[in-house]
């Protein structure tokens, strides 16, 4: 009886051992907003199918604060224990991750620290800034059971350690140093002696990459990418509104900003007031110029609610934002309101021109009997003479010269019902009008 008890614990024992899965992921490189759903990802994954540990090797000089922190809050949440194997450095926004973990394992010569919140350009933030991140750090290392004043001294050089450093240096520890002040739990060279240290040598080890979609949320959050998604945005909708129907660019220009606010909504970026904000700002401006033509208060309503949909979507809602961040955005924006405007006003004098925007104006197919004359070759003699929309201009329309009526695009420009015309050009099938100015 012994013996078949014997035999059946062992048997348990090995199916058990058998049985356990250790999640590994990559902490590398830049650490910005896309490498949150990836680490919130693993650790899902780790924890639906109970696994003994979550191993992050973090390799990184750091990167947005406010990317870290809810790579933190990922850590510091899971029902996994969680390792950090700090191969070569774990610094600034790094050194914040490292410490969220339950253990954190150095190889020989790494190092761990150097904290201090800076802008875009390197430059040291103020104290506010300073303050928050002493208290993430602090907060972080009280939680984990490791020395709080060690954690403050990688943000604060202010903090004095005895034997370590003075009040003007900044804690950047390496392995032994780690090991010796308690942030370290042991020194170890590679991944098979962190699983002997932790009882898990047997487990199988299940490692999990970023995939494609968190690759081109990644890729889209950058700055640069973000701000053509806008400018294909607000291009698009421009074209879209110039032209009858429904076309490529208003398809081009949902896609755009749909990628944008879709992606900043994942980072935690954009909430959905923003989103709302800017399809209000649209709204607006489609209503000033289909229902009350000209430019009065819908159209800056219109404008500065999309503005501010784009603006604050691109601010993190973040207590570390600073005049610093404000302003890289008010940059960014600024340079995509250009850019835009630019194309907008190369497209207002190419299109009209283009066989692209000769298939996009009003056809002439109505009969003669109906009172229409067509805009056909060989009506140069209209060039020059005056007369009246019949229609809005948008940017074809009717018009009526020496009692006659026909068919007439503009430039690019919206112009309202009743105002006085001047034939400028006739380019094959169009006559080509802009508003008789007094």
């Amino acid at each position: 009886m012994k013996l078949k008890l014997l035999l059946l614990v062992s048997v348990l024992t090995a199916s058990s051992i058998l049985s356990q899965k250790v999640y590994l992921g990559e902490i590398e490189g830049d650490i910005d907003l896309g490498l949150a759903p990836y680490v919130k990802r693993l650790i899902s994954e780790a924890e639906a199918n109970l696994a003994e540990a979550v191993i992050f090797r973090i390799n990184t000089f750091g990167g947005r604060v406010d990317a870290a922190t809810q790579i933190k809050d990922a850590i510091l949440n899971s029902k996994v224990k969680t390792i950090a194997f700090i191969d070569k450095r774990a610094i600034s926004a790094g050194s914040l991750i490292s410490l969220s973990c339950e253990q954190i394992i150095m190889v020989p010569g790494a190092s761990i620290g150097a904290t201090t919140v800076v802008d875009q350009s390197g430059t040291k933030q103020a104290e506010k800034a300073q303050s928050y991140m002493r208290s993430e750090m602090r907060a972080t290392a009280e939680r984990t059971g490791r020395r709080t004043d060690i954690a403050e001294g990688m943000v604060d050089e202010r903090i004095v350690i005895e034997g370590l450093v003075d009040s003007t240096q900044l804690i950047t520890l390496t392995s032994n140093e780690a090991l010796k002040y308690g942030i370290a739990d042991t020194i170890l060279s590679s991944l098979s002696q962190v699983l002997e240290y932790n009882d898990i040598e047997n487990a199988e080890i299940i490692e999990i990459e970023i995939d494609w979609a968190e690759n081109i949320v990644r890729f889209i959050s950058n700055p640069i990418i973000s701000g053509l998604l806008i400018m294909i945005g607000l291009v698009g909708l421009f074209t879209e509104v110039k032209t009858p129907g429904w076309g490529l660019p208003g398809t081009a220009a949902v896609i755009a900003l749909a990628l944008l606010f879709g992606t900043n909504y994942i980072l935690e970026l954009a909430s959905v007031i923003e989103i709302v904000l800017f399809i209000i700002g649209v709204a607006l401006l489609i209503i000033e110029i289909f229902v009350v033509p000209g430019f009065g208060v819908f159209g800056i309503l219109g404008i500065l609610f999309m503005i501010a949909g784009l603006f604050l979507g691109l601010l993190a809602d973040f207590p570390l934002i600073d005049w610093g961040d404000i302003s890289f955005v008010i940059i960014q924006l600024a340079s995509s309101f250009v850019a835009t405007f630019i194309m907008m006003l190369i497209l207002s004098r190419l299109l009209p021109k283009s066989n692209v925007w000769n298939k996009l104006i009003l056809a002439s197919n109505i009969r003669a009997t109906s009172g229409y004359t067509t805009s056909a070759p060989g009506f140069d003699h209209l060039i020059g003479l005056t007369g009246q929309a019949l229609t809005d201009l948008r940017p074809s329309g009717t018009a009526v010269f020496e009692g006659k009526r026909y068919d007439v695009v503009t430039a690019g420009e919206f112009i309202s019902r009743g105002v006085q015309l001047k034939v400028v050009d006739v380019s094959g099938s169009k006559v080509i009008v802009e508003e008789q100015k007094e």
